[in-house]
Order: C-alpha cells, then sequence, then structure tokens
C-alpha cells in the first residue's frame, strides 16, 4: 500500500461520490457520506493490516514433522503443502467427545469450500480435527465438503502444539511456509475470548466467515442471539 502520507484523505474521496437514490433524504446523505469515510479509512486500515502481516519476521521452524491420518492413510505437515510454498491449516471442534460437529466451524468449513477452487491456485489447505478420519470422512460426505482435504490429529501432538496446549476442543486457524524443504510457522490467530470487547463475542479479525461480514451489513447487523445451526427447519 503506499505511504498513507500521500493518500488523498478519506473525506476529499467521499466528497466526489455522487451516488444518490430515489426519495432519500439529505439526512440519509449527510450520514451516508459520513459512513463512506469510515468505509475507505477501514479499507486502508485493512490493508495496513495486511501489509504488517506480511511483514513478519520468519517464524519458528516445526519442531517435527507432525502426523496425521488421511482419507489415504498415514501423512505428514510437509506432505499437506502439495507442492505449494503455503498451507492453510483450519482445526475444527469435532474432537471424539462431541456428538456432533461444532455449527458455527461447519459454517466457515462451508466457505470455505466453495473458494478452495480458486484459493488452491495459490496454495495448500488442510482441515484436521481429533475425531478418527472415518468419522471426518463421514462427515465431510455428509456436508458436501468435495473440495477440502480433511486429516486427522489422532495423537493431538499438532493441536497441543498450535492450537491449545491442553487439548481444549476449540477452533484453530494457521499458516505455514515451506522453503528449501524446511516448514515454518507463518501466522497463527492468536486473539482469544479474554480479548473480546465488552458486548461482543469473541472473534478475530479480520473475520474468515463471510456470513459474519453480509450480516454486519444489514439493518439487524449480528445480532446477539443467533448463532448458525447445522439444519434448519
Amino acid at each position: 500500500m503506499p505511504n498513507s502520507q500521500a493518500l488523498v484523505s478519506a473525506e476529499q474521496l467521499a466528497a466526489t461520490n455522487t451516488a444518490r437514490y430515489p426519495n432519500e433524504t439529505a439526512e440519509y446523505r449527510t450520514a451516508r457520506n459520513a459512513l463512506l469515510v469510515e468505509e475507505l479509512e477501514l479499507r486502508r486500515h485493512i490493508e495496513r493490516v495486511a501489509a504488517q502481516r506480511r511483514a513478519l519476521p520468519a517464524g519458528g521452524e516445526i519442531l517435527k514433522d507432525f502426523e496425521f491420518v488421511s482419507e489415504d492413510g498415514a501423512t505428514r505437515l510437509s506432505d499437506l503443502f502439495a507442492g505449494k510454498n503455503t498451507l492453510m491449516v483450519y482445526s475444527m471442534m469435532f474432537g471424539p467427545q462431541r456428538k456432533a460437529p461444532c455449527p458455527m466451524c461447519t459454517s466457515f468449513l462451508a466457505s470455505w469450500n466453495g473458494t478452495a477452487t480458486n484459493l488452491r491456485e495459490r496454495l495448500a489447505i488442510a482441515v484436521t480435527a481429533r475425531s478418527p478420519i472415518e468419522r471426518l470422512v463421514e462427515y465431510k460426505r455428509q456436508r458436501g465438503f468435495d473440495k477440502l482435504p480433511f486429516v486427522s490429529d489422532l495423537s493431538g501432538e499438532y493441536t497441543r502444539t498450535y492450537v491449545n496446549a491442553d487439548d481444549a476442543d476449540v477452533p484453530g486457524f494457521s499458516v505455514f511456509t515451506k522453503r528449501d524443504g524446511r516448514v515454518r510457522h507463518f501466522y497463527s490467530g492468536e486473539m482469544s475470548g479474554a480479548m473480546a470487547d465488552l458486548g461482543q463475542d469473541p472473534r478475530g479479525a479480520p473475520d474468515l466467515d463471510p456470513l459474519w461480514l453480509m450480516l454486519d451489513i444489514t439493518p439487524e447487523g449480528r445480532g446477539t442471539d443467533w448463532y448458525p445451526k447445522l439444519e434448519y427447519k
């Protein structure tokens, strides 16, 4: 992103807006243009954060090439790169103690499955959970997640290292890089429930599930008493 000192102010950019809609009031237009200024600033902040993330120093090399069980048998973390330099791993809440998979994780994976065709042109992706692979394969089949490779972290070593040291049933998201045969950790979501703002559900930023981003654009917003379900009547 260009140096912020060289950018035209958001107010100046918003002043060029010519959008008008039938029967809108002057009050609406004033408020909408004020919102447009904030949206322009938000876009710039997202760019600054993304640039800062990309500029992170090299992360730590993995302690070991973690073992997983894939649909085709035993595999390792390094194998999940599938010829790419970058690997995204989503750890979902579906441990053996759960009777059913997490609805929130399922919502996120539904979106990820849809974009996987394009995403895999740039990087590798994988979904892991603590349940046996047979259970994960059946879940994948039921939900139609045909674009996502699932692997079982049966031993829990990966989960305890990069998701939760106590092997708690919580979600995790990590990015790894592979250069010259060496696998390094690049990024993991680190916002915990203790970091949640007053009156808000704990969540990371940017939000990885477009469901919530789309609800944010509606008059009702996300609300405080609605969450995705596995099935709707």
